[in-house]
């Protein structure tokens, strides 16, 4: 498997035009993780206001804003960054990233805005905020010999064939099971020793087991979606009275990202950390359409990052159909 740093290495063609390839082993299903596009998009701005804008001495992303148009693919990525406002504590940049170089199409389009927020100042207050409610106590000395009194490493992510890119990382759930149906909490740490950076907060954000799937009961199947044949007509027809898909059709579902937020509140070294805590909440699942609320937390208990997504909830069949050449192909 690719490691981090190579799945997001990104080459400048000129001031504002970056490339990168995206590797088989980043992907649900036919499609790369919305998270580790999130990263690339992180590292083309890292990499800008390294570069062009480095007489700004903007090195942190602040805040990203991604709209996820249309499927993205394996291979060739082109970025496109239009410089929109630069200021002396704030600078705003929009990226574009397209792929089909015969036909070139915008699949995810974004705006981010950087800052220096180690030379931050100004008016800072006490909120008294917590994790409500509260998570287990953690030990991760313990945890990496999956010890911890209240932790256990999770072997494989329900269908590993299909999320490939949740093999990257190894997963620490509560020993007792998780607070609410609606939440997931976890620690995670990369699976080959690599280290968290700020770059790889967008996969961060996005990876963990999806809480719909909390629904179906204590048994998962783990099968590929891919191998199923059931169409979105026999999936409504198999859901129940009391609106909660059988186990035999969980394996169907694919959960595409319509739009992701993320607000950076501490910068990690520069050498990264080895563990992180998420929590993710879902406040309504209605219709096909969830809204997901991700905290990011360090050994320590500081916030790290928070985000938020809405995304669909769509047969697997939508994620492996066929694309057509064209700027309008991969619709959602």
């Amino acid at each position: 498997m690719s490691t981090f740093t190579s799945a997001t290495s990104i080459t400048p063609l000129n001031s504002h035009t970056y490339t990168a390839l995206f590797p088989q082993d980043w992907c649900i299903g036919s499609v790369p993780h919305g998270g580790y596009v999130t990263s690339c998009f992180l590292s083309v701005a890292s990499l800008h206001f390294r570069t062009t804008l480095a007489s700004y001495n903007q090195p942190h992303t602040l805040t990203l804003h991604l709209e996820f148009l249309r499927r993205s693919s394996t291979g060739p990525a082109t970025f496109t960054v239009r410089d929109v406002k630069l200021g002396r504590q704030t600078s705003i940049i929009h990226i574009a990233l397209t792929q089909n170089s015969s036909s070139p199409r915008e699949e995810v389009v974004g705006y981010i805005t950087n800052s220096n927020i180690a030379a931050e100042s100004g008016v800072s207050l006490p909120t008294n905020w917590s994790l409500s409610p509260a998570s287990p106590p953690v030990k991760t000395a313990q945890l990496a010999n999956d010890k911890d009194p209240h932790w256990k490493r999770q072997p494989h992510m329900p269908f590993p064939n299909f999320r490939k890119a949740s093999r990257h990382v190894q997963f620490f759930f509560p020993r007792n099971g998780q607070l609410e149906k609606s939440l997931v909490d976890e620690w995670i740490r990369f699976s080959n020793g690599d280290k968290f950076t700020m770059d790889s907060l967008g996969y961060v954000v996005d990876m963990w087991p999806q809480v719909v799937e909390a629904y179906r009961g204590k048994d998962p199947q783990i099968a590929s979606p891919a191998s199923t044949t059931t169409t979105n007509q026999e999936q409504k027809q198999q859901v129940g009275k009391d609106g909660i898909p059988p186990k035999s059709a969980w394996a169907n579902f694919w959960y595409p990202t319509l739009l992701l937020n993320l607000e950076v509140k501490k910068v990690l070294p520069p050498e990264g950390v080895e563990w992180l805590f998420v929590r993710v909440r879902a406040k309504q699942i209605k219709n096909g359409r969830l809204d997901l609320e991700v905290i990011v937390l360090d050994e320590g208990g500081d916030i790290v990052a928070l985000s938020s997504h809405v995304a669909l909830i769509l047969g697997a069949e939508r994620n492996m159909a066929e694309r057509k050449e064209g700027p309008k192909d991969g619709k959602l």
